[in-house]
């Protein structure tokens, strides 16, 4: 009896408790994302120094933003599917390893080219999301299931945050050994690489695709081969969502890329203070998308999914206001008070949109997680043409994000989300086939 329970998804999510293989693969896997994080904006902190480097014009730096999130886009939705078919272990293990190379190896990067090239391939580590999405919507039961992924994703994001604060004091100390600056943000950059082998190694050893096991053990892939079903993308649902998390978390990753440089040219903060600033919005994460998450499950459980859309419709509306207000700011108080308003808004949309889309359609739970977290790369690589623009200042492009992301609400306010009766169980046949 004991066994069977322990084989089922969780109805309940205990953050201080490492029992059982769901709450462990939880864990490893929200660890697992903040090291991805912090790996992949780990240069945004060090980009002033970056910058005079190797002599950087506005233009470039644009592209180097926009390169940093376009190989999400297509590795994304490559996750989603591999995740469906190959299982959330074994994908997490090989893009682990895979992401940091480059990682390790931007420091090699002694021109604009093949930094930006470096940028790009260290990009693809964003998929990372798509994974632990899935891998945490195996582990437990409809009910719950919109507050893990929140916690899990918010706790990874946190990643964006703590990179921008601990790299400039990486950095910092490198130079206190005798380096130069120009030697120093090479090097740096070696740490978050050494921390994704050492995740790696972590979640292939102690992880399992599903409570019952891989899914070599139980035959769930021969037993899903044919069930991603491209069909479904004809739901207007999805698109709506993908659309939301475009100016959620697509606003997320552009300003962990801008935010330390916005700093230093708009307040004229030296490198460290800067990236502190940025950091406390990468902070945030701590709660602000798992509230998300939790207001939306308990939104979902009275009102349904009407409920969960129309919340994220209100926090999507907050978050477009306080971009504005962030845009306006005229003095550096003002602008850290704007900031932390709109940052709890955007981390709560990001949590709310992730509470929707498990339920979209539960027999494709990979395909449309690809899907909609792509969604939020394509709005920060877009969002990065505004910073990259001679004639745009950063402090406009801010304000013209607000004004879309205020539209976007309004689009999510007039979608139906149809009410989904929840299974005793996901509906991704957890169960292996012969028994």
């Amino acid at each position: 009896m004991m066994n069977d329970v322990n084989t089922k998804p969780l109805t309940k999510l205990n953050v201080l408790s490492l029992k059982g293989v769901q709450m462990r693969t939880f864990h490893i896997t929200w660890f697992t994302f903040f090291v991805c994080f912090f790996g992949w904006f780990g240069l945004a902190p060090l980009m002033p120094t970056i910058k005079e480097n190797l002599q950087l014009d506005k233009s470039q730096i644009g592209n180097i933003i926009i390169a940093s999130v376009s190989g999400t886009i297509v590795a994304r939705l490559l996750m989603g599917r591999l995740c469906d078919t190959w299982g959330p272990r074994k994908t997490y293990t090989a893009l682990l390893l895979i992401g940091a190379i480059p990682v390790m190896c931007v420091g090699l990067a002694e021109s604009y080219t093949s930094f930006l090239l470096f940028r790009l391939a260290i990009s693809v580590i964003g998929a990372s999301f798509v994974i632990t999405q899935f891998h945490t919507s195996m582990m437990f039961a409809p009910a719950i299931k919109g507050t893990a992924n929140a916690v899990a994703g918010g706790w990874g994001n946190l990643g964006g945050g703590v990179t921008n604060i601990v790299m400039p004091i990486i950095f910092a100390a490198i130079v206190g050994f005798g380096y130069t600056s120009d030697e120093a943000w090479r090097y740096a950059m070696i740490a978050p690489g050494i921390m994704m082998l050492v995740a790696a190694f972590l979640y292939y050893r102690f992880t399992k695709d599903t409570p019952e096991g891989n899914f070599d053990e139980i035959e769930r892939a021969a037993k899903v081969k044919v069930k991603t079903d491209y069909s479904v993308l004809k739901d207007w649902r999805i698109w709506a969502l993908t659309l939301a998390y475009a100016v959620c978390f697509g606003m997320e990753i552009t300003f962990d890329n801008i935010a330390a440089l916005h700093f230093v040219q708009e307040y004229n903060l030296d490198q460290q203070s800067a990236g502190l600033w940025a950091g406390v919005f990468g902070l945030m994460n701590l709660f602000a998308r798992a509230l998300g998450g939790i207001f939306a499950d308990r939104v979902g459980k009275t009102y349904g999914m009407r409920g969960k859309g129309i919340l994220l419709a209100i926090v999507l509306l907050l978050e477009g206001i306080g971009l504005i207000l962030f845009a306006m700011a005229g003095s550096l108080t003002l602008a850290i008070i704007s900031m932390l308003s709109f940052a709890l808004f955007l981390k709560m949309a990001n949590g709310a949109t992730y509470a929707i889309t498990p339920f979209i359609n539960e027999k494709n739970i990979g395909l449309v997680s690809g899907v909609v977290g792509a969604g939020g790369n394509v709005g920060g690589m877009l969002f990065g043409f505004l910073f990259k623009s001679s004639t745009i200042t950063y402090a406009q492009a801010f304000s013209y994000i607000g004004v879309i992301v205020v539209l976007v609400s309004f689009i999510i306010l007039l979608t139906k989300f149809a009410k989904v009766k929840h299974a005793e169980t996901p509906a991704v046949a957890l169960e292996p086939v012969t028994q």
